[in-house]
């Protein structure tokens, strides 16, 4: 098998780590787990949620290293749906019996999507799996997309939560991002969402080709005025593999890109919104809960064209990856196979793993966390706890693990540490 870099569903990678594979435990070998070492031995499974991948849009962005593929006329909403299914069904001996609870449709634009395709999709993850009812179910749209009608479609059909591509309400900005809609849709879309959905987040984007100061704050004093309970704010990077990692623009410097970090910062929290995780700021009790079971280590399955997965077992957690372009994916569902890559996550680099998620909420982690979630005493990593303290880039006591001001400025710094150990 192949190794896989630490990434969320999305395929998006949090960091490098060489996940070595090792033989499945059959049933005979797992009741005496726990006389062999290196052998996992988790005391309870964590929450489980779906990501389903839905990989085309109207147009690539310039700066999108998403799993994303410009829609043409050979695509079909409903042979992929099929896809989605047979994916489905074929995985569910992976999780078997474990409640569902946080459904997120991520793309790509899921919001391309017909009502009625939608309804479809919703009614076979309710018919195959056991939905908590009170689950979270998300799905990105983009305002380039938003038609009120089939919006309250989405909401008939289950969806509770909307996940806005806003990225700016600047009209030349948008253009300067590639991006399908216009300022006027923007607000548009923003008006919607209210309408049909009591929960919904915006996504904006900072330090922006040509971006000023005062140009960022009115971008976010805009999102606020429009009363989203969850914001999600981004600052540009220009990723490998985009049209501008390859022709870059003009972007803002390091000590613009600061004094906007921190106008976000003074802003968000004037305005009521908890700064809760790197790139996250919420109303009070708004989290994203999908979210937040990825950075708490919870488990995920991924369905869908290079859709990835993290599933827990009492004495192994695995990743698998499907594959990413979906003529390719479909054909390997139809053959009974769309798992490309597939592999067990050494015991040596749980620790890692585990801080590369959770060290991005600012509020930490509690204690007893890291042994429910990776099988692994705390003092598996006591040495690069300690470094960190000593460096003041971590907080602790006995309840809880949290990066400090200056570890959250230098987070990098503070995850590579635990690499390190």
């Amino acid at each position: 098998m192949i190794p896989i870099t630490p990434v969320g569903p999305d395929g998006q990678p949090i960091g490098k780590s060489a996940a070595r594979p090792r033989p499945a435990i059959g049933p005979a070998e797992a009741a005496n787990a726990y006389l062999k070492p290196g052998v996992l031995n988790l005391s309870a499974l964590p929450p489980l949620s779906l990501y389903v991948h839905y990989p085309w849009c109207v147009k690539k962005c310039p700066y999108c290293d998403f799993n994303s593929h410009e829609a043409n006329d050979a695509m079909s909403e409903s042979a992929y749906l099929d896809a989605l299914r047979l994916d489905l069904e074929n995985a569910l001996p992976l999780i078997w019996g474990r409640k569902i609870y946080t459904v997120f449709i991520g793309g790509g634009t899921p919001s391309l999507m017909s009502a009625a395709g939608l309804d479809r999709l919703m009614s076979d993850i309710r018919t195959l799996l056991p939905l908590d009812g009170a689950a979270e179910i998300t799905m990105e749209a983009n305002p380039g997309t938003f038609e009120s009608e089939r919006f309250r479609s989405y909401r008939d059909s289950g969806i509770n939560r909307l996940s806005i591509g806003i990225q700016s309400f600047n009209g030349g900005h948008l253009k300067a991002l590639g991006r399908i809609h216009d300022d006027g849709e923007a607000r548009r879309a923003v008006e919607i969402a209210h309408r049909h959905f009591d929960n919904f987040n915006l996504d904006l984007m900072y330090a922006l080709p040509g971006q000023t100061l005062d140009q960022a704050r009115t971008d976010l004093g805009i999102a606020i005025a429009a009363a989203p309970p969850h914001l999600s704010l981004y600052h540009l990077t220009l990723e490998p593999n985009t049209v501008f990692a390859k022709f870059p623009p003009v972007l803002p410097d390091d000590d613009a890109s600061a004094d906007m970090q921190q106008m976000i910062e003074e802003n968000t929290a004037a305005a009521g919104y908890g700064h809760y995780e790197v790139s996250a700021y919420a109303r009070a009790g708004r989290q994203a809960r999908h979210n937040l079971n990825y950075w708490q280590f919870g488990d995920y399955l991924g369905i869908g064209a290079g859709a990835h997965s993290k599933i827990s077992f009492p004495h192994r957690i695995l990743r698998q990856a499907r594959f990413k372009q979906p003529k390719t994916y479909m054909e390997q569902v139809a053959a009974g196979n769309p798992v490309q890559q597939e592999a067990e996550i050494a015991r040596g680099e749980l620790g890692f793993e585990f801080m590369l998620n959770a060290l991005r909420l600012t509020g930490g982690f509690e204690v007893n966390l890291f042994a429910e979630r990776t099988g692994l005493a705390l003092n598996a990593v006591e040495s690069a706890l300690h470094r960190a303290e000593a460096k003041g880039l971590l907080l602790r006591d006995h309840k809880t693990i949290r990066p400090s001001e200056l570890g959250q400025r230098f987070l990098n710094d503070l995850q590579q540490m635990f690499l390190e150990d």
